[in-house]
Formats: structure tokens, sequence, C-alpha cells
């Protein structure tokens, strides 16, 4: 059984703690590995091997650091087969379905570490009486990237690429679920010792790099309460933060669409990866006039989300991470049904090992069920009737939650219309998607600080003003 090691200025190390926790193969319930639990030294190293880092990383051109991270991104493609393999065995994500994540998350780290080429890291403006001022904007030094459990490696992948193309050093601590491919990823890491530091541990190590004395910023992805404590623990040190939350993103169905090709879409959105995805569709709104076809069509296509261990082709769904994960599911299912919702598919837990749970259709639910309030991350699809495209909208933005929504309509005025709701992201007539060039920032609890494009360049660097008033003629 393998026992990890945290990755510290470039050298593999040992935890200076003698706790450990066991990474579960949740398909099989099998101890695959041991993994440090962390501690402040652990973490002091990091961050220090970071700050000694910074200078020279931030030194080299950007068009250097620039083909350095690109290089990096193409070894981590090479290599996504095994590293979907190894994310499979650590939180039962499909290995087809991991593989293409991979394949994206490293496309999209060239990408962004791209677009430093013509990030304006200096600029020129005239003031008056001949005078100007240079904006400057400078790398923070050293950060920490927190990440969940659900997207091991697109989650760190997709926070790198800014950070480090601006100049900054990073410390990330992956969550103590998922470390195999954290792992895996920073051995194919090609960068000069202490640029990227790879930290492994629960609390007992992400709580003191939020809190770090020398970290300038925060990346933090997880749930609202762990952002809440990140958020005061880097506050108090009037440190940086970027936070993406938690989120129970609704769907308004609107009259006139296809109810059986909407209704497959939907199930793509409320199934992939178990549910256990921060934007899964949790909350579905469908306009009474095709409701009957959309809900039977959102049944059959439930059907055919057979959970199973994701190391076979054939399989879409894997197992819930662990059985915290599955309790959940199961509470909110119980408490549905308990107030009066019905189970169209699923809702039968299978019995043997692995953390099973079978795509679930909930119909005759209201807010008052908590699987209408609070996150479930877990393959439930629950369903709302609405007389109008406008009550439909209306509802899906009665949450304290606004991460993303979606919305599936013909009309061109609630096409417009959908722009209201409270989310960072809206997307029409298909879920996910959008060019390199998005940006957003989460709603209510869902969490803070503008990501995407330019608004990636600007958190990741310090604006500083250098005016020059205009010589005297001589």
């Amino acid at each position: 059984m393998q026992t990890l090691q945290h990755l510290i200025g470039g050298v593999w190390e040992d935890s200076s703690d003698d706790a450990y926790t066991d990474v579960v193969d949740p398909a099989t319930e099998e101890v695959v590995a041991r993994a440090p639990a962390g501690s402040p030294d652990d973490v002091d190293r990091a961050v220090a091997a970071a700050v000694r880092a910074q200078p020279a990383w931030a030194a080299l051109p950007v068009h250097e650091r620039v083909a350095r991270i690109s290089a990096w991104a193409d070894a981590v493609a090479e290599h996504a087969g095994e590293l979907a393999e190894l994310e499979c065995r650590e939180m039962g994500k499909p290995v087809g379905i991991g593989r293409t994540f991979v394949a994206g998350a490293a496309a999209g780290l060239k990408e962004a570490a791209g677009q430093a080429l013509s990030y304006r890291f200096e600029d020129t403006v005239d003031g008056p009486e001949g005078s100007t001022t240079r904006i400057l904007r400078h790398p923070l030094g050293a950060t920490a990237v927190i990440t969940p459990w659900n997207f091991p490696v697109a989650m760190v992948l997709g926070a790198l690429g800014p950070l480090l193309a601006a100049g900054n050093t990073v410390v990330v601590k992956p969550s103590e679920r998922s470390p195999l491919s954290a792992v895996r990823l920073f051995e194919l890491l090609d960068l000069p010792p202490g640029v990227v530091n790879l930290v492994l541990g629960d609390a007992r190590a992400g709580a003191p790099l939020a809190g770090h004395d020398r970290i300038r910023l925060v990346h933090f992805t997880g749930s609202v309460d762990a952002g809440r404590k990140v958020a005061a623990d880097a506050g108090g040190k009037l440190h940086r933060t970027v936070l993406e939350l938690g989120g129970k993103d609704p769907v308004v169905v609107d009259a006139g669409v296809d109810p059986k090709a909407t209704a497959a879409a939907v199930a793509f959105g409320a199934f992939l990866n178990t549910g256990q995805i921060c934007t899964s569709m949790e909350r579905i709104y469908v306009h009474q006039d095709i409701a009957d076809a959309f809900v039977d069509a959102l049944a059959e296509a439930a059907a055919a989300y057979q959970a199973g261990d994701g190391r076979r082709e054939d399989v879409m769904m894997g197992p819930l991470v662990d059985e915290r994960q599955r309790a959940i599911v199961r509470r909110h299912v119980a408490d549905a049904v308990e107030r009066g919702a019905k189970i169209r598919a699923g809702g039968v837990e299978p019995d043997g090992k692995g953390y099973f749970y079978p795509a679930t259709v909930l119909t005759d639910v209201d807010e008052s069920m908590l699987v209408m309030r609070e996150e479930t991350f877990g393959p439930l699809a629950p369903v709302v009737v609405v007389p109008s495209f406008e009550e439909g909208l209306e509802r899906a933005g009665r949450s304290r939650y606004g991460l993303a929504a979606t919305v599936y309509t013909n009309d061109d005025d609630h096409v417009a219309a959908a722009a209201r709701l409270p989310a960072g992201v809206v997307w029409v007539n298909q879920w996910q998607g959008g060019g390199p060039e998005r940006l957003y920032e989460p709603a209510g609890d869902s969490g803070m600080g503008a990501t995407g494009s330019t608004a990636a360049y600007d958190a990741a660097t310090r604006p500083a003003a250098v005016h020059i008033a205009a010589r005297p003629a001589s």
C-alpha cells in the first residue's frame, strides 16, 4: 500500500507529524493508500519554499514562464488516462469521463497561461501638465490553492495558470479524500523547485495554510462553511481570497422545447459524476404544458445511468465518494418522501460493497424539502411543475446560492429574461460551455472574487502607480 509524501521545494518529503489518513476506493471500500494528515510545520516548510522561489520565478520573462507552464500542460495531457484511473480509484469517477476532463483541464491550463502574453502587466497613461503615470501589476508572492475532491486534477490546474504565469509561486493543498491524482500530477511537474509545492492533509494542513502570515492570496473551492472559515482566517491577515463554494443550481424548462431532448440534457447535468459537481442541476422547474412528457423522459433517461465501477468502460456513473456523502443523499430522499414527494426513478440503495446510489428522479417536491434547499451533491433530480416560465424563473432565483443556472427556451424574450437570474454564470439551451474570455463572480453564498480571463490576472496581481512629473523646461 502506497504511503504518500509532500512535495516541498522540489523534494518529496514525509510529514513532520506521524498522523495519517486512509484513502479508500469508493467502489470496493478497500484502503488503497495512506496520506499524511498534515501539520502546521509541513505548511511552514512549504510556504518558506514558495517564498524563496518566488523572486527568481517572477524575474523570468513572461514568455518563458508561459512556455514552462505549457510544457507541463502537455505532459499532463499525455498522461490523461493514467490520471483518470487514479481519480477513479480515489473518488469513483468513471475513467472515460475522467480522461475527458483531465485532457480538457490540461488544455485549459495552457490557454489560461497563454493569456499572460496579452495581459497588460504594464501600462502608461498621460497626466496633466505633461506628466505620465505607469501602472504596474506586480505578482503577489506566495499563494495557496485549496481544492475539493470531486475534480482533483481539473480543480488544481484551473487555478494555477494565471497565478503562475503572473509570477506567483503556489502551495497546493488537495482534499484528503483524493490525493492520489494530485501526487502523480506533481510528479509530472517540470518547474523550478519551490514554484509549486504540494502539502497533503485535512484541516490540520488546510487551516494553517489559509491563515499563514506569508500567504498573499488563498484560492479555495469547497463548502460554504469551510469557505467562511478560510475567508475569516485569510481576512484576519488582510490577504485576498477567491472563493468558489456550494451551489444549488436551478434549471428552468420552458414550454415549446422538445421535452425528450431537454430531459436527456437535464439528466446529463444532474447525474454526470454522480451529481458531484458544484454546478450540477439540483432544482428543476418545468412548465406545466410539457411536464408529463418531460418527467417521463427524465425517468427513462435516469434508468440509463446505471451505477457501477468506473474502471469498466460501459459505466456512465460511478459511486459517491464515501459513505458520508451517500448519507447526505439518503437523508435528502427520505426527507422529501416523508414530506410527500414521489420517486419516479431510482431511490433504492443497492446492496453490496461500494458507496453506490442510483440516478433518482423526484416529483411533487417543494421548497420546504432539504432536496430543494441544501446542496445535495448526489444523483438526484427533483422536479417542480410551474404554471409559467415567469414563475419558474422567479422560483429559480429563491436560493441563498448563486453559482450557476440553466434555462431551456425557444422564446427570445425569455432568453433575455434569463439574464435576471442571480448567478455567476447563466447557460441558455446548453449546460456548461463558454469561451476563454468568460469571467464571472458567484452570487450569494456561492462565493466571492471574480475569476476567468483578465479577472483571474487582476486577482493574481497587485496594481501600483508610478507618477512621473514632467521635467521643467531647461
